[in-house]
């Protein structure tokens, strides 16, 4: 008898020699496309600036070099004649390597699809960090996914599991709708954007800027510095007033002048005051009435706009114009009233001498 046609472990030598080679052979040329092809198309992605290719480059690296390896090394491991115990368990393997690496394909073209439509930029970092909530849950239930899929390909009766899963997922649910709640609402604030962090909200009688948004829960800088913490939930229910959506500021005030003022200068008033509005650097006047006639005093009326949503340029352009008012008037001879009192007093019920005024302020 040749030496080749010797029998080891049910297998001739030159059958578990072809084996061999098979798994050898795949090896030399899935490393020589590895060093040669790939190492190139690596080197040509790091020089682009796309980021589909960075992708590529990670999922050929993470799943289907290894893939490949594994896939000679079963091809020549089928070539020999194997026992039933042997088969069986490398029937398990090869599911459990398959699932795996079809999962993990499948998260991570996920992982960068959601990435890659929320960007790039500075502000697009923190939207990052907010949907690895979402990524971490995707993931879970992926896995979850190929882990009953597996079961089911192992021969087993996965009817029962299913059904368990469901009753046990029923109870979760009713023993957890708070959480579930906030848990959903994430997926509400997170698609929605109602706001984002960084942005200055008001909540009821609260205020403050958005620092993280969680899986449950949301947490706010309050102007006086503490941190507040609300449910998912609380905010999505809630009335939220969004300052930084706001494209430009109305401004409203009055101010009262003495009644004695000459009707000239009362008329003159409202062209002042355009004309200071008009001054100021991002403001745009709307207008400027002599609005009523007032218990002690004659009223104004001004509505302009500030052409921006910070809140300190506001109060800078509002000081400015005040400053301005004040200083117009008290050129032009022009006095603001004060709450003021016309007393009439007499001698007595029954005197015919003229009563005395007394006028004072209030």
């Amino acid at each position: 008898m040749p030496w080749w046609e010797q029998v080891i472990g049910g297998n001739t030598l030159l059958n578990w020699l072809i084996a061999i080679g098979i798994v050898m052979v795949s090896w030399i040329v899935v490393r020589i496309v590895r060093v040669v092809l790939f190492k190139r198309f690596k080197d040509y992605s790091s020089r682009t600036r796309s980021t589909l290719d960075d992708f590529i480059v990670h999922l050929t690296e993470g799943a289907l070099l290894p893939a490949l390896y594994l896939g000679s090394l079963y091809a020549g491991i089928t070539y020999l004649t194997l026992s039933p115990k042997v088969n069986k368990i490398l029937h398990v393997v090869v599911l459990v390597v398959i699932t795996f690496i079809i999962i993990k394909t499948i998260t991570s073209a996920l992982n960068y699809l959601i990435n890659n439509a929320l960007g790039n930029d500075a502000e697009d970092v923190e939207k990052k960090r907010q949907a690895r909530g979402i990524i971490l849950i995707i993931n879970i239930v992926l896995w979850i996914i190929g882990l009953v899929f597996l079961i089911n390909n192992l021969g087993y009766n996965i009817t029962s599991v299913v059904t368990g899963l469901g009753i046990g997922g029923v109870a979760i649910a009713l023993a957890s709708q708070a959480i579930l709640g906030d848990l959903f609402n994430y997926f509400v604030i997170f698609f929605d954007k109602p706001f984002e962090v960084g942005d200055f909200i008001i909540v009821d009688d609260k205020m403050g800027s958005i620092e993280y948004i969680g899986v449950k829960s949301t947490r706010i800088r309050t102007l006086s510095g503490e941190q507040l913490i609300c449910s998912n939930t609380n905010l999505v229910n809630a009335r939220i007033h969004n300052y930084k959506r706001m494209e430009k500021r109305r401004v409203v005030f009055t101010f009262n002048i003495v009644y004695n003022t000459s009707p000239d200068k009362v008329a003159k008033i409202p062209g002042m005051v355009k004309e200071i509005i008009q001054l100021q650097e991002t403001t745009l006047f709307d207008r400027a009435h002599f609005s009523a006639f007032g218990q002690f005093s004659l009223t104004f009326e001004v509505v302009y706009y500030v052409l921006s949503a910070d809140y300190n340029l506001y109060m800078d352009r509002q000081q400015a114009i005040y400053l301005a008012i004040l200083n117009a008037f008290k050129k032009e001879n022009i006095s603001f009233a004060l709450p003021t009192q016309t007393l009439l007093f007499n001698d007595g019920p029954f005197s015919t001498q003229k009563p005395q005024t007394l006028t004072s302020n209030s």
